[in-house]
């Protein structure tokens, strides 16, 4: 397996698919693979080592998702506690005009009945919402009021859309826990794992990887305002720089930095049970669908855990994973999945470069986009092959 998986990151690099990556492999708890390779800042020659650190984009969501989940255990939330209960201001209106009822449980899930993003087009810019990835100065209360002002795409509960119900889900946390986000992610998650590089900030500004996007014939550097276009030809904006931004709202979705072998100990954490920061009967739950027969659109074969989906048919979903196997990513080029076949665990993060994915327009209802995250084939194909070697 190590030479088989050896060949095709080096091949991803030499062919300038990618800038770097580290990969890691865990079966039964033992580390059975482990690589840095390729250069985490191109220009300046600095190699990818095993703590580089990384933007998290997505690979943020989880973890997030884990301290509300710990604070479900410790009696300071519940999954069916209301998210205007806790956010006031928040109080979007359903397709039929009424209040939706939107639940930690909607929120944690995708099932809540929000979107992505909104139409650039046809929203002003006194309306339109930060999504985690571009810079902003609004706080928690002004950019969410902004979506509150959207009318939800369904029902909740009756529909999965990934959307920015974690960032909802992250203002929840901050104001249960009277503190930061980051300070309640480092209280009930990170630091209790010793995921010393985990955070909103970065713990070593000399080790974090530089961001480069898909181009040709090779990957290019991130500048501090970057517009990618989804394939409708809208712009993505990657905005590198928010990590330093004091004033932008701490992105429960996107907004964190950590290191392959920080999230490996998150994933071996909920695999062993949850301890120290779950309840035993929590993690089993983590692991597991929690949105019954609610449709995913476009995603045949997939359901959705709390932390990320869940393969219920290989065959139908295209992935070479098992039934039960779990996985997600983040649109910087993470990916990471748990084998529900060996309980084997793999994170490959990549250094940039032909690595992550565009978010698409699927359709749209009213103002507010429903986006779903498409990773770009070379950078699937990447994945696919080391999941393939792994199992």
């Amino acid at each position: 397996m190590n030479a088989l998986i050896d060949a095709v990151i080096e091949s991803a690099i030499m062919a300038g698919k990618i800038v770097g990556t580290v990969v890691i492999v865990v079966k039964d708890g033992e580390t059975v693979y482990s690589r840095a390779a390729g250069y985490a800042d191109r220009e300046i020659g600095k190699l990818t080592e095993m703590r580089t650190i990384f933007r998290l984009a997505s690979v943020t969501k989880p973890l997030v998702a884990a301290t509300a989940l710990a604070l479900v255990d410790k009696g300071r939330l519940a999954l069916g506690d209301l998210a205007r209960d806790y956010l006031p201001y928040f109080r979007p209106k359903r397709p039929d005009g009424e209040i939706a009822d939107i639940t930690i449980h909607h929120l944690l899930t995708h099932t809540a009945g929000l979107s992505y993003g909104a139409d650039p087009k046809t929203t002003p810019s006194e309306r339109m919402f930060n999504a985690g990835l571009a810079d902003t100065d609004l706080d928690f209360e002004e950019n969410f009021s902004r979506l509150s002002t959207f009318p939800l795409m369904a029902a909740p509960g009756t529909l999965w859309s990934y959307s920015i119900a974690i960032d909802l889900l992250g203002a929840i946390i901050a104001e249960v826990e009277a503190c930061s986000l980051d300070q309640a992610v480092y209280h009930h998650v990170t630091e209790p794992l010793g995921m010393s590089d985990a955070g909103f900030s970065v713990s070593d500004p000399e080790r974090l990887a530089t961001p480069y996007a898909d181009a040709r014939p090779a990957a290019v550097r991130m500048g501090d305002y970057h517009l990618v276009p989804d394939t409708t030809g809208n712009p993505l904006t990657f905005s590198p720089t928010r990590l330093f931004n004091p004033k932008a709202f701490q992105s429960g979705g996107a907004g964190m930095v950590g290191t392959a072998p920080d999230f490996i100990a998150f994933l071996e954490a909920v695999r062993h049970g949850g301890t120290p920061i779950l309840k035993n009967e929590t993690a089993k739950a983590a692991l597991l669908n929690q949105i019954g027969n609610i449709p995913r659109p476009g995603e045949p074969g997939q359901g959705f855990s709390f932390l990320g989906a869940i393969i219920q048919d290989a065959v139908l979903a295209d992935v070479p994973m098992s039934t039960g196997s779990m996985t997600w990513g983040g649109v910087y080029g993470h990916y990471w999945f748990i084998s529900g076949r060996h309980f084997r665990y793999d994170h490959v993060q990549h250094g940039g470069g032909r690595l992550f994915g565009n978010l698409s327009a699927r359709y749209h209802s009213g103002d507010l986009w429903r986006l779903t995250l498409v990773a770009q084939k070379n950078v699937a194909n990447f994945a696919r092959t080391i999941w393939s070697l792994a199992l």
